[in-house]
């Protein structure tokens, strides 16, 4: 059991794991893909850095830096987030889970909603982003996964107890390795309905017919984590209070994914504050004896 967890490796991520680590926490750090940071080919405007810096120079020192303090670090893809019976949380990724005390969500902003016709439309009316919030109304019926990764088959295995039938769309991009789903790799031309979605329009003029469509492209982001807690967000945002803590007890999102400057300034500034109010809500607990 981890006193604090944080989603991310990323300025906020890396800033919130130094501050709760020199608290005397013990902290994980998990990460995977690459990072919006790693892309940069020069930060010319943060401080310190007269030459100015890559993004991946950064990134990749953040991350030493936080290993040199004794913060464990992860390099596993976050699947799935859940409250436990405890209240503390599990983290769940291909090959283990984690447990901690308190939360912390710094994954940036991703924004991977598919360019397909169709999308905006149904959304809410047989297309969502969230398994475990949404499966119950499609209970016995015919669903999809649009996604070709280890975070799409995660959604359709949470899927798989609850519908009728999963199938895994992949439009156009090559089938994960599984053989408990049928997965069609054809590219996707439209969604399509009358009141709701019922039905997908394959380029090749060939259909599907189905009740929705989970959308799981790429890997969990922030968003994808809070809407699976019950958290309040704003669009493609976290919703968080001054001190980064969220509607839920014990996790708190700092970063890009908490919207506002997305810089780097912030990003390290949000992170602070989401380890230090993770500290001190770890020491309420403490003193109340949960």
């Amino acid at each position: 059991m981890f006193d604090v967890i944080i989603i991310g490796a990323g300025p906020a991520g890396i800033s919130a794991a130094l501050y709760a680590k020199r608290a005397n926490k013990s902290v994980l750090v998990m990460y995977s893909g690459e990072s919006q940071l790693e892309k940069a080919h020069s930060i010319d405007n943060y401080y310190g850095f007269v030459g100015g810096i890559s993004g991946k120079e950064l990134y990749s020192t953040g991350i030493e830096q936080a290993k040199a303090l004794g913060v464990e670090i992860a390099n596993e893809e976050a699947l799935n987030v859940a409250m436990t019976v405890d209240k503390s949380y599990e983290i769940t990724t291909k090959d283990n889970k984690y447990e901690g005390k308190t939360l912390i969500i710094s994954t940036g902003n991703k924004k991977l909603k598919p360019n397909i016709t169709g999308v905006d439309t149904f959304e809410g009316r047989g297309i969502s982003y969230c398994a475990i919030c949404d499966g119950f109304f499609y209970r016995k019926k015919s669903v999809a996964v649009l996604g070709n990764e280890a975070y799409a088959l995660s959604e359709a295995e949470e899927l798989e107890n609850i519908v009728g039938s999963v199938v895994i769309l992949t439009n156009g991009l090559p089938a994960p390795e599984t053989d408990k789903f049928e997965v069609i790799t054809k590219k996707i031309k439209e969604f399509s309905g009358e009141q709701k979605l019922n039905k997908v329009i394959f380029d090749d003029g060939s259909c599907l017919e189905l009740n929705g469509v989970f959308i799981a492209q790429g890997v969990a982001g922030g968003v994808d984590f809070a809407k699976k807690l019950g958290i309040v967000t704003d669009g493609n945002n976290i919703r968080v209070k001054e001190d980064m803590s969220t509607n839920i007890p014990g996790v708190f999102s700092c970063g890009d994914v908490t919207g506002g400057l997305l810089q780097v300034c912030k990003a390290v500034y949000d992170g602070a504050q989401a380890g230090l109010s993770a500290v001190k809500y770890l020491k309420s607990i403490q003193e109340k004896g949960e």
